[in-house]
């Protein structure tokens, strides 16, 4: 055959003796960090002060850990969070005994709310420009961040897809299972990478950037598109009603694309 089962099975993270440096939480890191420079440059086009860099980077950081974990227990798992509520923001679980956990639930989708929200209070506060402004421009180093969180998720063994049913596919034996299935993450991961290159081209090669949320829009359509696809292949997530036609990452997804063609196609004035 030409496709083979890869078996996966890493560790957790970098041993560093006093620590180990997860890497879920390493893509993180590299994901703020490469946001950082890429807006560095834009703003150093734009003849923006830099100072006013630092001020959006806490924003954005923020913005998007309290709104991927709100969204989350909002969306995928209130039943079990309503009734503990404190687990919520810290990474311990009480029942059925004490247990460190870690955050392991993000969504998405919070995240987006989260930063729209950070950006118009960032603009109003620091940077005296029209909310679309920055929005186009935040979601190129965005779209590149989804890349290495995805990752991330694959590297945990999390947010995996179906099983194929052939000898393609990745068998998570870290879950202890021993059939294949798809690797969503990765697929999500790659389609964010054409979504990044897309939107980074069209910000320096076009004139698009100079029609406010054009390319907000853009980044509404095609993102929320790759994450619909890709949900058909996906299992479940915890909570989720599987009797549903579309699952609750597709439902989500579908307000932002329709607000993407409205951002993208709007009148001027």
């Amino acid at each position: 055959m030409f496709f083979n089962k890869i078996y996966w099975n890493p560790s957790e993270g970098i041993d560093l003796g006093f620590l180990t440096l997860h890497y879920y939480s390493l893509m993180f890191v590299v994901a703020f960090t490469l946001g950082w420079f890429l807006m560095k440059r834009i703003y150093v086009r734009e003849n923006v002060s830099i100072e006013k860099l630092d001020s959006l980077f806490i924003y954005t950081v923020l913005a998007t850990l309290i709104g991927a974990r709100l969204g989350h227990v909002i969306f995928y798992d209130w039943d079990y969070f309503q009734h503990h509520l404190l687990e919520i923001f810290l990474p311990v679980r009480f029942e059925p005994e004490f247990e460190f956990t870690g955050f392991r639930g993000l969504a998405s989708h919070g995240a987006a709310i989260g930063i729209i929200i950070a950006m118009y209070i960032y603009c109003k506060k620091v940077l005296h420009k029209p909310v679309l402004w920055i929005l186009d421009r935040i979601v190129i180093p965005v779209a590149c961040g989804g890349i290495f969180v995805r990752i991330g998720n694959f590297m945990n063994s999390e947010i995996i897809g179906k099983p194929t049913n052939s000898d393609f596919g990745v068998v998570f034996t870290k879950l202890g299972e021993d059939f294949a299935r798809h690797p969503a993450q990765l697929y999500e991961s790659f389609g964010y990478l054409i979504v990044f290159g897309i939107l980074w081209f069209i910000y320096w090669k076009t004139e698009k950037r100079q029609k406010l949320g054009f390319i907000f829009g853009l980044f509404l359509v095609l993102l929320w598109t790759v994450r619909f696809l890709v949900e058909f292949v996906k299992e479940p997530q915890v909570g989720e009603r599987v009797n549903w036609v579309l699952n609750t990452g597709q439902w989500l997804s579908i307000p932002f694309i329709l607000a993407g063609f409205y951002f993208m196609f709007r009148p001027s004035k």
